[in-house]
């Protein structure tokens, strides 16, 4: 890649990245129920497999049907389904879900990260050990919708004014705080604090994931570049903070980006050095292909500004 100048340009190609084992299982799940005809028919996944519209287009060529409705919880989003198999997606799904499927008579299969099980099970223990408990995580995501059905004991948190408004006689109570395994420090440390003067006693149980945690890092750890661009879904919760912490850690400007055809020409002029990661649930060849773009790239030659991506919806799996 090279600048206005002429002088090559820096790609630094950001590991880890590619598939964490979540996301590796929840497609084997599907994979396997496109390729088994004793599945029954229609084949539906309750949301989104995971977090990535290049993923979800890709089964549906295979005759997968998402359901995916904005301001619908997974257990009404269930009701529209009559006959079929269900795919349980591996952000997790409350107890009430696969009870109603079974009442439905539904075959259905849980893609459940383990790492999001892992936390649905800290906080069913800490309730029947007598701890209220505090969840720190993302409105409308469904990590929490189904944390949350588990009890009515479990309060919500967002933001530093959540905690504000949390209720002052929890002081008096055993309080067990967790999160959504793919916050970033950042969104917890801010929360913490509040909570630590409200309630100084509390239990602290961090559930950011492997994962989430070691993309971070090496955003955190690369030396500094002009520009960072992470490829990753715009509902990818992951993805979406790594760009946050390539700004916030490290005052790059970042961009999250679906693929090379989301890339603004105007953000690579005059610029020296670009780094490149991608969430937890974005195929590597999509990566591959933004890179190898940022590396053929010549602000003076309109010959290499071609950024239409050339993947086929079948190169995606």
């Amino acid at each position: 890649m090279y600048n206005g100048s002429g002088d090559l340009m820096q790609v630094v190609d950001l590991t880890p990245r590619g598939y964490c084992h979540g996301v590796l299982n929840a497609l084997a799940i599907v994979k396997k129920v496109i390729k088994t005809e004793s599945y029954p028919r229609p084949i539906y996944v309750l949301g989104q497999i995971v977090h990535n519209q290049k993923i979800t287009k890709a089964f549906k060529e295979y005759g997968v049907i998402s359901l995916d409705q904005k301001g619908k919880s997974r257990l009404e989003m269930l009701e529209n389904i009559t006959s079929g198999t269900v795919i349980f997606t591996a952000h997790g799904v409350s107890d009430q879900v696969i009870e109603r499927a079974k009442e439905k008579g539904l075959t259905f299969l849980n893609a459940t990260c383990r790492d999001v099980i892992k936390v649905h099970r800290a906080v069913k223990d800490k309730l029947q050990e007598g701890y209220k408990v505090i969840y720190i995580g993302h409105r409308n995501h469904p990590e929490p919708e189904a944390v949350l059905a588990i009890s009515r004991d479990i309060y919500f948190v967002e933001t530093e004014k959540d905690a504000l408004l949390l209720p002052p006689h929890l002081v008096d109570e055993k309080i067990f705080v967790t999160n959504q395994t793919t916050l970033s420090r950042y969104d917890i440390d801010d929360v913490l604090k509040i909570i630590e003067t409200k309630y100084p006693h509390y239990l602290f149980d961090n559930e950011i994931c492997h994962a989430t945690t070691v993309r971070q890092d090496a955003v955190k750890e690369q030396e500094k570049v002009d520009l960072m661009l992470v490829v990753g879904d715009q509902k990818s919760s992951n993805s979406n903070k790594l760009a946050y912490v390539g700004q916030k850690a490290k005052d790059i400007p970042s961009y999250l980006i679906g693929g090379v055809e989301d890339i603004d020409l105007s953000w690579l002029k005059g610029i020296s050095s670009v780094s490149v990661t991608s969430g937890a649930s974005t195929p590597t060849i999509v990566t591959e292909e933004v890179i190898r773009f940022l590396k053929n790239y010549n602000e003076n030659d309109p010959n290499t500004w071609d950024h239409e991506t050339k993947i086929n919806v079948e190169d995606i799996l």
